[in-house]
């Protein structure tokens, strides 16, 4: 679109059969830490120097969600540099703040562009902006929009105004469900020596080195930390409204424990010692990796996190470790 400042790209508010792809692969990891757009000034539908400014991320799968649910709309799109980051993870590091919505705004002349002097940010990036010092800097003034971008169509048309339910900010079970995909991709690179080496303390025994230890034991020691992986990045999640204590450590440690459980009870194991063994691994395992969600919802603080780590680490590390002992006893102590 030709503006004051030069051509201004207008972006659709379908998705592509390509968009779709690459919000899957992002969805499991594949595309996660490089899936973003171009930051700059866009456009939607065929906005006049009236039309409403939204600002948002430059993360793809944000800048994404914004344009779809502005169909039939016509609005401004500035699109901050937030290195990829969405804008409530973006707030917390500083990447969606003050400094960069000025210079995002004076990089892309959008005085000249725009005849009011309006910026509509997501409500999630207030931890990172302070409107006065925006206003300040560059003439324009923050109003902060809502939650969801589901709600944008509803809040422009009241005239920028939001309900309480707009400012409500939520985590239910379909928005908690769809990241357990990348908390269990994301964990491949540790896996990939964990796994080995669970495979080669399996085969330590009275014989030294036993190949068909290292078989069967150590597909044991594979199903068992499988099990706790499932309970902690899955189960964990999935009810996490359920479970009790506001601390995520304790949470996975339940459901580690139940799988745990379930695992003495359907693998192959001999003795008592090495049921014991499972059971600690996958509660330690469970726990750990439950903590590892507290940076993907909203009922988290820096300080918080900090808090629970300092009291799940230790007992994480001391159950693991009890866990290997029994295991490698084990085979002593038939």
């Amino acid at each position: 679109m030709d503006t004051p400042v030069g051509p201004v790209p207008r972006v659709r508010t379908r998705m592509l059969p390509s968009d779709r792809l690459g919000t899957a692969l992002a969805r499991l990891g594949a595309t996660r830490s490089d899936y973003k757009v171009v930051p700059g000034l866009y456009c939607v539908g065929d906005p006049t120097p009236d039309s409403p400014v939204l600002v948002t991320a430059n993360y793809k799968l944000t800048f994404d969600a914004v344009r779809r649910e502005l169909a039939g709309i016509d609005a401004w799109l500035l699109v901050a540099d937030t290195r990829g980051i969405n804008v409530w993870c973006a707030a917390g590091k500083g990447l969606f703040a003050t400094d960069e919505i000025v210079y995002s705004v004076n990089r892309s002349r959008l005085h000249q562009v725009a005849a009011h002097r309006d910026l509509i940010l997501p409500q999630l990036g207030a931890t990172g902006v302070a409107g006065r010092e925006v206003r300040k800097a560059c003439g324009f003034k923050v109003i902060w929009g809502p939650v969801r971008a589901e709600d944008l169509p509803e809040f422009l048309a009241n005239g920028n105004q939001a309900d309480r339910e707009m400012r409500m900010v939520t985590f239910p079970l379909k928005e908690r469900a769809v990241l357990i995909p990348v908390e269990i991709f994301l964990l491949w690179k540790s896996l990939a020596w964990a796994l080995p080496a669970l495979f080669l303390l399996s085969a330590i025994g009275p014989d030294v080195f036993s190949l068909s230890a290292l078989w069967h034991r150590g597909l044991n020691a594979l199903l068992a930390t499988l099990f706790g992986v499932l309970a902690g990045c899955a189960a964990v999640p999935l009810l996490l409204d359920r479970l009790p204590w506001r601390s995520f450590w304790p949470k996975g440690a339940l459901t580690g424990a139940v799988a745990g459980l379930a695992a003495a009870l359907l693998l192959p194991l001999n003795g008592l010692l090495e049921p014991l063994a499972v059971l600690l691994w996958t509660t330690a395992v469970s726990s750990y990796l439950a903590m590892n969600f507290t940076g993907s919802t909203p009922y988290t603080s820096p300080s918080g996190v900090e808090k629970e780590m300092r009291r799940g680490i230790p007992l994480q590390a001391l159950a693991g470790l009890a866990a290997l002992a029994l295991w490698l006893a084990a085979p002593f102590l038939k």
